[in-house]
């Protein structure tokens, strides 16, 4: 006996929910991507309709997505169902800040003792790259942005634990749009500043394969940016 087969409506149905989770995976991806990189900034309200129409999706698969990253509290859900991006308060980006030294310190001295010489190179490439947009005149604050952030990572990635990316990119979820914004708004603080010299530092321990130093050189890079925008007064009491 043949097998059964499923009516032509089930199996229709299956292959629209197939598009519909790989759509709500794409528009995570996305959303995830602009508050890492600091594209979005605190306080600031997203149009689900502008991002359904930018993306080319339906409302849907954009709902989906809001919801993931309510989940991990990288955006608000307010009432009236208004989505924004949240604003920290002094108490809790202190506590971010303490959880980055730890987690990301430990992918900085991991990374020294297991980065490539590829690894290292791409590293240095995104150091470069930073150096250039800092050093124009005016500062290109968002090539400094994109360039801190890829230098950033691919220095996470070096340490070779895909457990540990997943645990940092949470962490920027949260930090990367009050970070980037701090560049953004500050643009003159980028020319010879503490990130360039941090960063110095970082390769040098990466070319000796100093753990201690590397991550030295991390924890310096994150407190000097911390106290930066702490002294700004963006962060509510």
């Amino acid at each position: 006996m043949a097998p059964a087969t499923a009516p032509d409506g089930s199996a229709l149905d299956e292959i629209g929910a197939l598009q519909h989770e790989t759509l709500g995976e794409r528009v995570t991806g996305e959303l995830r991507a602009l508050l890492v990189a600091g594209r979005l900034a605190p306080g600031e309200k997203l149009s689900l309709r502008r991002v359904a129409e930018a993306l080319g999706v339906s409302m849907m698969p954009v709902r989906e997505a809001v919801s993931r990253l309510a989940a991990d509290r990288a955006l608000e859900v307010l009432p009236g169902r208004a989505v924004r991006v949240p604003v920290l308060s002094l108490d809790q980006f202190r506590e971010l800040t303490r959880l980055r030294l730890v987690v990301e310190g430990f992918a900085a001295e991991e990374a020294a003792r297991k980065a490539t010489p590829s690894e290292i190179a791409r590293i240095a490439a995104h150091d470069a790259d930073f150096r250039k947009a800092a050093s124009a005149d005016p500062p290109d604050s968002a090539g400094a942005v994109a360039a801190n952030r890829d230098l950033h990572f691919a220095l996470y990635e070096a340490a070779g634990m895909p457990s540990l990316i997943e645990m940092i990119e949470r962490l920027w979820l949260k930090a990367g749009p009050i970070l980037n914004l701090d560049m953004r708004d500050e643009p003159r603080r980028l020319k010879g500043g503490s990130a360039m010299q941090a960063h110095a530092r970082l390769l040098d321990a990466l070319r000796r394969r100093d753990g201690a130093a590397a991550r030295s050189a991390l924890e310096d890079d994150i407190t000097a940016a911390a106290a930066h925008i702490e002294d700004t007064g963006q962060l509510s009491a």
